[in-house]
């Protein structure tokens, strides 16, 4: 009789932990969206129809988006290719779980015949709840950081191209189109897209990326626009100054890594430091041991 509560309890914190171990996980960006800009019946094709959990995201998210801290982070969620609706939904779940578990924890102590006032699972579950509800949200921030790392890199190489094919005499929108199409990645595809669209509904390619820059808060890519914007007849002018955005560009990625790895390093130190205590205090108590006994 004792042990179903024991069990109900233990699912809960299981499936608890198994939803905030996947939340902190940094998946790579979906491509199903830069897949469907990329394809040219993209423009004349109806929305597509929302899923179920989107649906009930989004009806809920019209309902509490006026609440203080619930708008939901929407440039990051369309660069990570997540809707809006999944993650209000996401991030209520794991706030109502959090309500939840210290109820479901103080069971098995009142079958035990302990008593715990009632304010006590109360509060706990409120503490709870409002850690799993802003959880969603760090995770999305470094997972669209992360993402933004990467296209920074891929950025680097696409600018290096586009100099190469403007030093070989190609125009500014053959050599964006054709310096987007040597690569593979979710960076490039979202180039592609961007730039087909560009093709398609008439309007200059450095406009596109500064559209595509604006959407997703890729500011990298307004240089590149800005470049491509002013450039003219010379391309050895716009050669130089794609090389020497490219070689600030490198600096940059090149010291954020540099501070990434120092941040690590003093993490470690209060780690190492602690396992060099322990260390001497255990070789130093058979000693003392000795002493204290004599």
């Amino acid at each position: 009789m004792n042990l179903i509560p024991a069990l109900l309890t233990g699912g809960t914190v299981g499936g608890g932990v198994a939803l905030l171990v996947r939340e902190l996980l940094r998946p790579q960006p979906a491509l199903a969206a830069a897949l469907a800009r990329s394809a040219p019946a993209s423009l004349s094709m109806p929305e597509p129809e929302l899923d179920r959990e989107e649906r009930w995201g989004r009806w809920l998210l019209a309902r509490i988006e006026r609440m203080p801290g619930v708008r939901p982070p929407t440039k990051n969620l369309a660069l990570l290719g997540q809707g809006p609706g999944q993650f209000m939904l996401k991030k209520t779940a794991l706030a109502a779980l959090g309500l939840l578990c210290p109820v479901l924890v103080t069971i098995p102590w009142i079958i035990a015949g302990v008593s715990l006032p009632f304010y006590v699972p109360a509060v706990v579950g409120f503490a709870i709840a409002g850690l799993l509800f802003v959880t969603p949200d760090l995770a999305v921030r470094d997972q669209a950081k992360r993402a933004r790392e990467e296209f920074a890199h891929a950025l680097s190489a696409y600018m290096d191209l586009v100099a190469l094919k403007r030093a070989a005499d190609a125009g500014p929108t053959e050599a964006l189109e054709k310096a987007a199409a040597v690569g593979r990645g979710w960076p490039f595809l979202y180039l592609q897209g961007a730039l087909r669209r560009a093709r398609l509904e008439k309007i200059p390619p450095y406009q596109a990326l500064t559209e595509l820059a604006d959407t997703y808060d890729l500011p990298g890519l307004d240089d590149v626009a800005d470049i491509m914007r002013g450039s003219a007849t010379d391309g050895a002018a716009v050669y130089k100054a794609l090389r020497a955005r490219t070689a600030a560009l490198n600096a940059e990625l090149l010291s954020d890594q540099a501070t990434e790895a120092n941040a690590a390093s003093q993490k470690m130190t209060a780690p190492g430091a602690l396992l060099a205590v322990l260390v001497m205090l255990l070789m130093a108590f058979p000693a003392v041991i000795r002493m204290l006994t004599v």
